[in-house]
């Protein structure tokens, strides 16, 4: 099969990148076609290619504008952004399996509430929900990542219930502690690190999201399928203190 390309645009982006845009908005068809060009990249990359970040309906690729030129001064191309935008309209035209694997499923603990989830009152009372309402509603659906970004590890997901979407605060904490589950409007995340923010805390995972000794530096990858799993105070403590979730 071949990668549609309609509605796909090549823009420059700066002179040692460009933007794939392969859509607009957010779903999972778009997302689909991310996955696909990220994947064509990383496996046949060009000479100069130093790295592809998908967004929710783009994938930015950078280059070393150098070796981009001097690997085809042959052929007479004017600049480096027209080469590899040949290249990877070349690469989009040719035939290519099917990605046939599934998405990764991983299971995200969260202790809700209490001093792991102070917003969770607000969020149901808001929404004129209970917070064991909440709760169920939110750890019941499987959330696609989409893209991670903000801060390393942090990833922007779909698929959250309208029915517990909440404004962020209006006046955002300068200090949110790594593994807070949060809401902010219709879009639901994890803070992988200790950053100010304005989502609405809910919980709080002791799974670390940020792994900068391994290869990659992140737990979570976009097109990873995330489910929350509610779990008590007493397990969250035991988890934290061994560094692991099982």
């Amino acid at each position: 099969m071949k990668i549609v390309k309609e509605n796909v645009q090549i823009r420059p982006l700066s002179d040692s990148a460009l933007v794939i845009q392969v859509g607009e908005g957010i779903n999972e068809a778009t997302h689909k076609k991310v996955k696909s060009i990220l994947n064509l990249l990383e496996n046949q990359p060009f000479s100069g290619f130093v790295e592809a970040v998908p967004a929710y309906n783009s994938v930015t690729v950078y280059y070393n504008p150098v070796d981009v030129y001097f690997s085809n001064l042959e052929k007479g191309i004017k600049t480096p952004y027209e080469d590899v935008k040949i290249r990877i309209l070349s690469l989009m035209n040719q035939p290519h399996i099917a990605e046939t694997t599934t998405d990764r499923v991983v299971k995200v603990p969260v202790v809700y509430g209490g001093e792991m989830g102070p917003d969770l009152e607000f969020v149901a009372s808001y929404n004129g929900l209970t917070t064991s309402e909440v709760i169920k509603i939110h750890s019941s659906t499987e959330y696609l990542v989409y893209m991670l970004g903000f801060a390393p590890g942090f990833p922007f997901m779909g698929g959250m219930d309208r029915q517990i979407a909440t404004p962020r605060k209006e006046t955002p904490r300068l200090t949110i502690a790594p593994g807070s589950v949060g809401i902010a409007g219709s879009q639901t995340g994890i803070y992988p690190l200790e950053t100010p923010g304005g989502w609405q805390i809910i919980g709080r995972t002791p799974s670390r999201l940020f792994l900068p000794e391994q290869s990659p530096p992140t737990l979570l990858q976009p097109g990873d399928r995330i489910q929350f799993v509610p779990i008590s105070l007493d397990d969250y403590t035991r988890a934290w203190e061994m560094g692991t979730w099982e």
